[in-house]
């Protein structure tokens, strides 16, 4: 599988399942216009605890990359996390984060906001709404209300704004990938207006429709969460990776 480019030699390998964080590199990858070669990881048969990707991402989650032809040449460099794959790839390319100290922050600060407390708290929200075995009800309300403020924060900051930052940048790309599920976080759009224009605004781009349905059909006709997904997905200890 192939993604957008110009028809020469895919440099980059993406490992990949459709996600909120893979979708994040592969909108970015399509942003780009570099041709990649797509690397499916199917997270619920366990394809990320194979040796192949463990060499690539040793904390066995997707997404990964391999760049196959980095500046200054040499060995192929791996990367995995998302937020780190969006920044080697904005660097790499000079695109969707600016080089300034004052707007690259503006930038970072908020790729970090996401991966380090919209996300997390999104699949915890999602997790105990609707995967859990029973209903935990204090789980439910905790992340719900966590999110919900999370939302509020991401709402007032795109007050009169249609970006995270001045520009476009790997930060709309981050938070809208985990935002677009809002129904799975128990939120309502109307709380948040100016966060649902912002949902739309992104959402209209091409590479960013593109990028979201990157393997769609990877899933189709199987259920997300069967018996043995679940195993593999939530019951995984140190000892049996």
């Amino acid at each position: 599988m192939t993604g957008t480019g110009t028809g020469t030699h895919a440099m980059i390998d993406l490992y990949y399942w459709p996600t909120p964080n893979g979708w994040k590199p592969a909108i970015l990858l399509e942003e780009l216009g570099i041709p990649y070669t797509v690397k499916p990881v199917d997270i619920r048969r366990g394809d990320q605890f194979t040796r192949e990707f463990l060499s690539v991402c040793p904390n066995n989650k997707i997404p990964a990359i391999v760049d196959h032809a980095p500046h200054g040449g040499g060995a192929p460099i791996a990367v995995f996390e998302s937020g780190a794959i969006l920044l080697y790839l904005s660097e790499k390319y000079g695109r969707f984060c600016p080089i300034a100290a004052r707007e690259k922050y503006q930038v970072l600060q908020w790729v970090f906001w996401q991966v380090s407390g919209l996300g997390p708290t999104a699949g915890q929200v999602h997790h105990f709404r609707e995967y859990a075995n029973e209903p935990i009800p204090y789980a439910i309300e905790r992340f719900t209300n966590e999110i919900n403020r999370l939302y509020g924060v991401l709402d007032a900051r795109l007050a009169g704004r249609d970006y995270i930052a001045a520009e476009y940048s790997i930060a709309d790309i981050a938070c809208w990938t985990w935002c677009r599920l809002w129904r799975h976080h128990g939120q309502e759009l109307e709380d948040f207006p100016n966060l649902a224009r912002w949902l739309s605004r992104i959402g209209e781009r091409p590479a960013v429709q593109k990028g979201f349905r990157l393997g769609n059909e990877l899933r189709e006709g199987r259920p997300t969460m069967t018996e043995e997904a679940r195993a593999v997905l939530l019951g995984q200890r140190a000892a049996q990776r």
